[in-house]
């Protein structure tokens, strides 16, 4: 009698045990959609000329004092201080929160987002001039998959020319390809797209990144 009891007993327990498992794994996976984290690049137009690479390191320092407020993490920056360029690499899960996050640490906030996808970050070389060239090749017209293979015959022939391709990144939505690498010239980077794959950057900026 006392064995069929402990069975009894194990048996409830085991079916118990099994429904709070089931609604758990229930609950996760209808986790709200606003804690899935996406990666984004956020561009901030300033004036030409008039922002030292200096003023956004302190900027973008305020940034990191409050972005955990938002959920957001800020992974890297680059600067075209000629142009008055800003463009902040980021993890968050809407754009809003990055807003959010800039409007309190400092008010500067961006013209423009991309919702990007991005490769593996390879090693920096000894080079100190920084490129991020980018491409428009229109909405809908690109992947992540295309970009990668073209990124492959970028990295097969990019010490012909000199150039240390480090990431690159792209909106499949806006058909934008952002590469970042590190060469002695704009012109290195223009020979290293065409003879790999032929599509050439519509513009190109000399940057200096922010973390390196």
């Amino acid at each position: 009698m006392k064995l069929i009891k402990a069975l009894f007993t194990l048996t409830v327990f085991s079916i118990i045990s099994f429904h709070v498992h089931a609604q758990e794994n229930m609950q996760d996976a209808a986790a709200p959609a606003d804690s899935i984290k996406h990666l984004f690049i956020d561009v901030h137009q300033l004036e030409p000329g008039k922002i030292k690479f200096d003023d956004v390191a302190k900027v973008h320092a305020k940034d990191l004092a409050v972005e955990n407020k938002y959920g957001v993490h800020f992974l890297d920056y680059w600067v075209d201080e000629d142009k008055g360029l800003v463009y902040c690499l980021s993890s968050s899960s809407d754009t809003e929160s990055i807003i959010k996050t800039h409007a309190e640490a400092h008010g500067l906030l961006p013209a423009h987002f991309y919702e990007v996808t991005g490769g593996t970050t390879a090693t920096l070389n000894g080079e100190k001039k920084f490129f991020l060239d980018i491409h428009h090749l229109g909405a809908g017209n690109v992947t992540a998959k295309d970009v990668a293979a073209a990124h492959q015959k970028d990295l097969a022939v990019e010490k012909k020319y000199g150039v240390n391709f480090i990431n690159y990144w792209v909106d499949e939505k806006e058909g934008v390809v952002m590469c970042l690498s590190q060469a002695k010239d704009s012109n290195a980077i223009i020979n290293t797209h065409k003879e790999a794959h032929g599509l050439l950057p519509d513009e190109i900026l000399e940057i200096k990144p922010g973390n390196k």
